[in-house]
């Protein structure tokens, strides 16, 4: 199990070694670009270069690219989701040259009352992106929010085998399962969560865990991060789900609010449950 967090980028690319160094990360997630802007990725070979030299030097990886957050592969607006199509892609084709080994793509989300709409609207976008070369796409289900493609493994399933590719990758994040009505504040719940996981039989396409603690209540359907350990899924919830075996070879990305030590305090946190025999 490889943990570490989404670092900014300082000054270039190569800021991200020494954000995930500062914050003693393993694994890696950032934006290749401004997360709330339409610009595509703007990396010289030169600095892709010497990138990818740093980033296993450094002991660092796997690296994992965030889409930005404009990019919703189902949007209703046909102009909308035409950029982030194109968005999309131009951002894979930068993970292909930094070496990363993704781009973590929400399942988007449509209009009020045209789910059938909005499935078939992601499920032909994402084909489009698989159809690229270069690492995998990986699907991050949402919290429910509504209009939301894919928030549960039941979701996440009828996408997949509406898509029928095999670069297509699953993200699962804590936070949004958590919000969509997982019980991962009990063991109990942990177990149904990767059951289901199994039963689905998306195992296999598991990549990579968005590891995020709750702000809100099991089920609100609201995206808010909280700390590992301060939210409503706990330090108890955290070390069952570190204990199952699918996560075992996996890579572990907390995405916490705060500054550099926050997230290393976060880290160290993932980790000490990780190793622990309790949750003290």
């Amino acid at each position: 199990m490889r943990i570490g967090a989404h670092v900014p980028v300082r000054g270039g690319i190569l800021g991200a070694v020494r954000a995930a160094a500062e914050c003693r990360a393993e694994a890696v997630q950032i934006f290749a670009s401004n997360p709330r802007g339409w610009a595509p990725p703007r990396i010289a070979r030169a600095e892709a270069e010497l990138f990818r030299e740093a980033f296993p030097r450094a002991g660092l990886g796997p690296l994992f690219v965030h889409a930005p957050y404009l990019v919703n592969v189902a949007s209703p607006n046909p102009e909308f989701l035409r950029k982030s199509i194109e968005l999309a892609r131009l951002t894979l084709a930068a993970c292909d040259e930094i070496g990363a080994a993704g781009l973590v793509v929400h399942a988007g989300s449509g209009g009020p009352g045209e789910p059938g709409e909005a499935l078939e609207r992601a499920t032909a976008s994402l084909r489009t992106l698989a159809a690229e070369s270069g690492p995998a796409v990986i699907v991050e289900l949402t919290a429910g929010t509504s209009g939301s493609v894919a928030a549960t493994i039941a979701d996440a399933l009828r996408l997949f085998e509406a898509v029928d590719h095999p670069r297509l990758a699953l993200c699962l994040d804590t936070c949004h399962l958590f919000a969509a009505g997982y019980a991962l504040d009990r063991p109990e719940g942990v177990a149904a969560c990767f059951d289901e996981l199994r039963a689905s039989g998306l195992g296999p396409r598991l990549l990579l865990v968005h590891a995020n603690d709750a702000k809100h209540p099991r089920g609100s359907r609201l995206d808010r991060h909280e700390h590992i350990g301060e939210g409503h899924i706990g330090v108890e919830g955290f070390f069952e789900i570190l204990r199952r075996p699918e996560l075992a070879d996996l890579a572990l990305v907390v995405e916490t609010p705060g500054p550099l030590h926050e997230l290393a305090r976060n880290i160290a946190t993932l980790r000490r449950l990780a190793t622990s025999s309790v949750t003290d």
